[in-house]
Order: C-alpha cells, then sequence, then structure tokens
C-alpha cells in the first residue's frame, strides 16, 4: 500500500511539473506569436512567424488545456478556479500569472519557501 502511495506522489508532481512548464511555454508561444503577427501586418509584410508560431501555440494551448484538467484533478481544485485556470489560456501571458498565483497558495502542492524572519542587529 505505502509503494502505491509512493507513485501516486511522484505522479503528481510529474503531473504539476508539466502543467508548469505547459504555462511557461504557452506563454512564450503567445510571445512568438505576437511577434509574428506584428511582422505580419507591419511594414515587412512577412507572414512566415504567424506560420510557425501559429500551430506551436494552439498545439501548446491544447497541451495545456488538458494539464489544467489533469492537475485539477489531482489536486482537488474547485470548479472555480479550474474554470479560471482554463480561462487563463485566453489572453496573451495570463498562464503565468494563474500558475504563479496558484503556486503562492500551495494549490499546485508546493508552497514557496518563505524565510523566517532574522532579528535586526544593532551596530
Amino acid at each position: 500500500m505505502a509503494a502505491r502511495e509512493v507513485v501516486a506522489v511522484g505522479m503528481r508532481d510529474r503531473v504539476t511539473k508539466l502543467f508548469v512548464g505547459a504555462a511557461i511555454a504557452e506563454a512564450c508561444s503567445w510571445l512568438g506569436l505576437l511577434v509574428g503577427m506584428a511582422v505580419k501586418y507591419g511594414p515587412p509584410g512577412n507572414e512566415l512567424g504567424v506560420k510557425i508560431f501559429g500551430p506551436i501555440h494552439g498545439g501548446l494551448f491544447v497541451v495545456y488545456l488538458l494539464l489544467v484538467l489533469l492537475v485539477a484533478r489531482r489536486h482537488r481544485w474547485s470548479l472555480l478556479a479550474t474554470g479560471v485556470a482554463l480561462a487563463c489560456a485566453v489572453p496573451p501571458f495570463a498562464t503565468l500569472v494563474y500558475e504563479r498565483w496558484a503556486r503562492r497558495r500551495g494549490m499546485l502542492g508546493v508552497t514557496e519557501a518563505v524565510a523566517p524572519p532574522q532579528p535586526a542587529t544593532v551596530r
């Protein structure tokens, strides 16, 4: 029974790490797509950036949505938190904001280490 629990925790950590990576990758693909759109509709008029980053962003968008559903189930997020995470895939860079917000609140199973306050020394 203990070995099964260790595997479950390890799988949760792997899925959570994939979620964090997908959130970062989706935001980076947004940046590439926005730059590609600026080049396409700007003075150069070159569509190459959109042709490259469009499918990449689309794929990462779908991967992020699937990982949100997996992480939400494994960490038992509320329906509201899951809905907000899914909605954050639409605006540029919102996945980064949501991931940091969820991490700070312990929703990813990991909380950021906060150093205990140190007493000030008087000299």
